[in-house]
């Protein structure tokens, strides 16, 4: 199902908007960052009176870009993730979500993506920041094929929404254009009623590989790609919760108030089952590459299968447990 890819999602995404903005007029692209990280050169070179560049003022850069969607317009704002989810949150709290802006920001090497720079440039506290703003949304796709999709979906999408991807290249999840995609909806792209995987962005393709190699052991784990965080697909969540019983959460990103306490929220409150949640603990990350940090944390596909079978064998054991405590009574 993966297939190498050497085209990074963010390209994924600008190449894209570029595309659909030759057709629409409409459609701004406001940056703080274009020759660097966001890779916007070709769109700025070509349709200079639909694009802005701030320079270093991602605070201007969302007010500007609200001012614009307050007239009609389509706005993109692309830049660090770390940057716009910190340095402006104010002006995205009251400039998009609270007066309803549909501006969408693109944030650029989210997670551990900056690597050796460190935790300056890390964001790791970013699905968790902007999911409790009313009427945000929250969307890290998996592969350049998801990005594209998602963008075009974006165009002409009613709220503001966050999108993180990350700065290199990742692997294929979806090897053509032949796949659903909605946001909201998640996909669930291996079935299994042993264990479920659920991660989102670029943890997808390692929770699969995690999956393969777990299959090989007689374990056979569904995945899931919850590319949106916000609206989150309960419906999922619950019917993997049911079917099989235990849920490992994998993320890039604090194990605070992403993914894993998303879907323990909701498991808890209606099918409680036990949730792993993998994802950066409350330190510092280490100063490494991104796959090196994604190895240190165990978010990788080796670190996912050892969990995997980890909580496979204390669910084991606690039913043993519970069935001999049964039979004394």
């Amino acid at each position: 199902m993966f297939a190498n890819n050497s085209i990074p999602c963010r390209k994924s995404f600008t190449s894209t908007l570029l595309s659909l903005a030759r057709e629409d007029k409409d459609i701004i692209a406001v940056t703080s960052d274009a020759s660097g990280s966001v890779t916007l050169n070709d769109y700025a070179k070509e349709l200079p009176g639909q694009f802005i560049e701030v320079g270093i003022a991602e605070q201007n850069a969302v007010g500007i870009a609200a001012g614009l969607a307050s007239a009609g317009k389509k706005v993109f704002v692309c830049g660090p993730a770390c940057f716009y989810v910190a340095r402006s949150l104010e002006q995205v709290k009251v400039d998009m979500a609270y007066s309803k802006m549909p501006v969408k920001i693109l944030g650029v090497s989210g997670g551990v993506s900056y690597g050796a720079l460190g935790s300056t440039h890390h964001s790791l506290h970013d699905i968790a920041a902007l999911r409790t703003f009313p009427g945000m949304q929250v969307v890290l796709p998996s592969d350049v094929r998801q990005t594209k999709k998602l963008v075009e979906q974006l165009i002409n999408y009613d709220y503001p929404v966050y999108v993180r991807v990350g700065r290199n290249a990742v692997p294929d999840v979806y090897q053509d254009e032949n796949f659903e995609f909605k946001i909201g909806k998640a996909n669930t792209i291996l079935e299994g009623n042993d264990i479920t995987l659920i991660g989102t962005g670029e943890t997808v393709f390692h929770c699969y590989q995690a999956a393969l190699k777990l299959k090989k052991d007689g374990v056979n784990a569904r995945v899931i790609d919850m590319h949106t965080l916000k609206p989150v697909d309960e419906e999922v969540i619950l019917k993997a919760a049911k079917e099989t019983g235990k849920i490992i959460t994998v993320e890039e990103h604090s194990i605070f108030g992403g993914l894993g306490a998303i879907v323990t929220e909701i498991t808890s409150q209606i099918y409680p089952v036990p949730v792993k949640i993998l994802g950066i603990p409350d330190e510092n990350a280490i100063h490494a590459k991104p796959l090196e940090i994604f190895h240190h944390y165990g978010i990788d596909h080796e670190g996912i299968y050892k969990s995997s079978l980890e909580l496979l064998r204390n669910n084991m054991n606690r039913s043993s447990v519970f069935e001999n405590e049964a039979s004394s009574i």
